[in-house]
């Protein structure tokens, strides 16, 4: 597990190690949740990076009757 220091201007440093798994770059933006008693960061990526994501994805579901 990696930890990191809060600096007196409250800022963090994301590890490179993370940084680089993540794909994370310099100017990206983050999005912060609290849940509980954590905080979660979640990169936010293009939209044109999000292209092909669901590609192959079965859409076959079973449905409710009055629902087709």
């Amino acid at each position: 597990m990696l930890t990191v220091t809060v600096s007196p201007k409250f800022q963090l440093v994301i590890p490179k190690e993370v940084r680089d798994s993540m794909g994370i770059v310099s100017g990206q933006k983050i999005q912060m949740l609290m849940y509980r008693n954590r905080i979660e960061l979640i990169p936010i990526k293009p939209m044109k990076k999000m292209k092909g994501l669901l590609k192959g994805i079965d859409t076959d579901v079973q449905r409710d009757e009055d629902r087709i």
